[in-house]
């Protein structure tokens, strides 16, 4: 069996490309000359680029859901929940903008579906278990209505994330700091007055 470390070059090579240049820019002959190997030494690994793709991005979007699960263990009501939730994937986004900018930025700016129908199928598990799990900490008695609101509250997080993201790309720092943001966010949606 060839070593492992050539699967983790080859990932490092697509992340870096997907960063740089866009998922399109991930392909078998660029990662090859990269690699320094020959392109079926990469389809070893991954025969299709949705499979390269996946394994970039789902390893990333399970750890946002876990360290958010994670987070919510024990919260007591809707306002801590919100609090909790909020403030792991701040953590977790903050520790890595260019996590952030893979999972998130750059598949927005590729033509097509980058991972396409077989992703959006491994996608979907993760963000159910996530998605329900803050629901369920929100409003037991309306799942529906729960969930939509978990969606939002996660993409309310995503959208300053956003502005983080543009703001160390651009090397002009925003007014407010992103714990200063992230506490303004957490008080407007649990209509609690900020400390800020």
């Amino acid at each position: 069996m060839p070593d492992r470390p050539t699967r983790d070059h080859i990932l490092a090579i697509a992340h870096d490309l997907v960063l740089s240049k866009g998922p399109s820019a991930v392909t078998f002959d660029a990662v090859a000359r990269r690699l320094g190997r020959t392109k079926q030494a990469v389809i070893y690994w991954f025969p299709t680029k949705r499979d390269l793709l996946a394994a970039l991005f789902l390893p990333a979007l399970e750890a946002e859901a876990e360290a958010v699960i994670a987070a919510l263990e024990g919260a007591d009501g809707r306002a801590q929940a919100i609090d909790r939730a909020l403030r792991a994937l701040a953590r977790f986004h903050l520790a890595d903008l260019d996590r952030f900018r893979m999972m998130y930025l750059a598949p927005q700016t590729s033509r097509g579906r980058p991972g396409g129908a077989g992703l959006v199928d491994k996608v979907h598990p993760v963000t159910d278990r996530l998605y329900g799990v803050l629901a369920r900490h929100l409003d037991p008695a309306d799942p529906d209505g729960a969930r939509a609101e978990a969606l939002a509250l996660h993409a309310a997080l995503l959208g300053l994330m956003t502005m983080q993201g543009l703001a160390a790309a651009l090397e002009d720092p925003l007014k407010h700091d992103a714990e200063t943001l992230t506490e303004a966010l957490v008080a407007a949606l649990t209509g609690r007055a900020s400390a800020t």
